[in-house]
């Protein structure tokens, strides 16, 4: 098949797929994107395809790292952040050093030094394939904000990781002096490569977005999603992580950002491109593993002096070493920093042995563990095969369908006996950004006295009669997002417990009646489109409106809601 076909075919099959997973909600969406790979791929005729791990790395790993680190909580990220390196850099280190002796130990034939690139290969964890197994099941989110930014970083280390093992392989020579400085040149240097991309692009963005407004908008979207490929090319060329310059980018980019509220149309078509980019990647990269399956089992299996169930045997043993030291690793190495931060209100969760349980069910692998693993060369410099690179790509491959498969059956499990936890905090906080708002926008509406000398009088009433109506909606809001409920605000406590509540009913009833006219308005819309009254663009353009006050619309009305149902659940007074 054509190199295009096979592209849009992948992409094709990653929508469906994503739309299949919302009717079969019990199965995770990356299960079903690897089953289905594999089925298209396993036939004598089926759908083959030419794997390039550097190709690879380079089109899919760097847009979807890049949107990772421009869409994680950085507050939480540098918060958490030594829990995070811990898991990220500490663990892989443990990982490589520990995994590697147990499986040179456990199948002799594979030397010591391959033994440790493959411990290296499967040092990476994959928070895709965690959201995508979690999501809906109240897995805390600083814990998957965690999950996150190890993921994010372990990228990098594994793969520094897998190239020296590979080079003392090849060469027979290893030095820790020699690990130990290129190691804190490539992650030093790609961080600061990608951060100084992502600053130099904002800065460039800033300067023509000044001259021309939001009229430019498409471009600079399309100039961001090239950015994670310009800094993964930088940072490979000059010897440093390209991975750890994309993440980099991502994070210094997101920075900038904050600095640009009055650019809607950029920010709109930033958010609905980069949501595209990630479910046709995300979905890509499974299909692709599923793909891969066959013929790795294949050219596996036909390798004489192996049999089928023993190499069975080998992926459980070793997916449990991996595991069984994650779950070592947390409780006796990070499980103090967790105590710690949460402590310090850093973390709202308390640590406990469900809790790394759950984490360590989510150490993953996923995409990067089988580029890594495919990358891995296929002769030595003398010419002679490289030792075992057939079993350390099944084996990898096995890791990865086993953590998958293991993490889809347990993770539901634990997270179902877990504490309930909201995030009350999150919640708090977004309560008061939104009463902070609208505390702003009323002190907005005020008439300063120099204002009003260049106005008449009946230019001044009409102006104050607008205000009034104004200030009054926005009133109102301050009441529903009052973080202790009306009942304790000063003009409500004024007022009996009937009154309040019949106040609180009347603010939901509002809101569901604003809710539903804006729905009524869209389905008009729609109607005088089909009666080709208005064209398409208009259309557009009216209903992208009425969706955005849509969502406001419900964010309020879930205020409402929590607050009466508190209300409701609450004792009464001296109960």
């Amino acid at each position: 098949m054509h190199t295009v076909e096979t592209v849009l075919l992948v992409l094709m099959l990653g929508a469906v797929t994503g739309i299949a997973a919302r009717y079969m909600r019990a199965i995770p969406l990356p299960l079903i994107q690897i089953a289905l790979g594999a089925a298209i791929a396993w036939p004598q005729k089926g759908l083959h395809i030419s794997f390039d791990p550097e190709l690879f790395l380079l089109l899919f790993i760097p847009p979807l790292l890049f949107a990772d680190g421009w869409r994680i909580p950085k507050r939480e990220f540098f918060a958490l952040a030594r829990p995070i390196l811990l898991l990220a850099f500490g663990l892989v280190f443990f990982t490589v050093l520990g995994l590697g002796y147990f499986i040179h130990w456990m199948i002799p034939s594979i030397p010591l030094t391959v033994a440790f690139a493959l411990a290296a290969v499967v040092s990476p964890t994959d928070a895709v394939a965690v959201s995508a197994i979690t999501r809906n099941l109240g897995m805390p989110h600083k814990t998957m904000h965690m999950l996150e930014g190890e993921s994010l970083l372990n990228d990098a280390s594994g793969l520094v990781a897998v190239k020296f093992a590979v080079a003392a392989t090849l060469t027979g020579v290893f030095s820790w002096g020699d690990v130990a400085k290129d190691f804190t040149w490539m992650a030093v240097g790609g961080l600061a490569v990608g951060a100084l991309l992502g600053w130099g692009f904002s800065r460039a963005r800033d300067t023509v977005t000044r001259r021309v407004g939001d009229v430019a908008a498409t471009q600079m979207v399309l100039l961001l999603i090239l950015l994670p490929f310009a800094a993964y090319i930088v940072g490979e060329k000059i010897g440093v992580s390209g991975i750890l310059a994309a993440v980099a980018a991502g994070i210094a980019t997101n920075f900038a950002d904050l600095d640009r509220s009055n650019f809607i149309s950029e920010r709109l078509q930033t958010e609905g491109t980069w949501s595209m980019v990630e479910a046709a990647f995300n979905g890509a990269i499974f299909l692709m593993l599923g793909l891969q399956l066959p013929s790795i089992i294949g050219v596996t299996l036909l390798d004489a002096g192996h049999g089928g169930w023993k190499l069975v045997g080998y992926v459980a043993v070793i997916s449990f070493a991996l595991l069984l030291m994650r779950w070592g690793w947390i409780t006796l190495g990070v499980h103090r920093a967790l105590r710690s931060a949460h402590r310090q209100g850093r973390m709202t969760e308390k640590p406990s042995a469900l809790l790394n349980l759950a984490t360590t069910m989510a150490g993953i692998r996923g995409a990067v563990t089988l580029a890594a693993a495919l990358s891995i060369p296929v002769h030595l410099p003398s010419g002679a095969p490289f030792p075992e690179r057939n079993l350390l790509i099944f084996l990898a491959t096995g890791v990865i369908l086993f953590t998958v498969i293991l993490g889809a059956v347990t993770l539901p499990f634990i997270l179902r006996r877990m504490p309930a936890h909201e995030d009350t905090e999150a919640q708090h906080e977004e309560r008061l950004a939104r009463a902070a708002a609208c505390r702003a926008a009323i002190a907005s509406l005020t008439l300063t006295d120099q204002e009003a000398s260049h106005h008449d009088e009946q230019w001044i009433a009409q102006h104050q009669e607008v205000v009034g109506r104004i200030t009054q909606e926005y009133r109102n809001r301050l009441h529903l997002l009052d973080d202790t409920g009306i009942a304790n605000s000063t003009e409500a406590q004024r007022d009996t417990p009937e009154l309040v509540q019949d106040r609180r009913l009347r603010y939901l009833r509002e809101m569901e009646l604003r809710l539903r006219c804006t729905q009524v308005e869209r389905d008009t819309l729609y109607a005088e489109r089909q009666a080709h009254r208005i064209n398409d663009e208009a259309l557009r353009a009216m209903v992208s409106e009425l969706d955005m006050s849509e969502v406001a619309l419900r964010k309020r009305l879930d205020v409402a809601r929590r607050a009466a149902e508190q209300a409701v659940a609450a004792p009464a007074p001296g109960v």
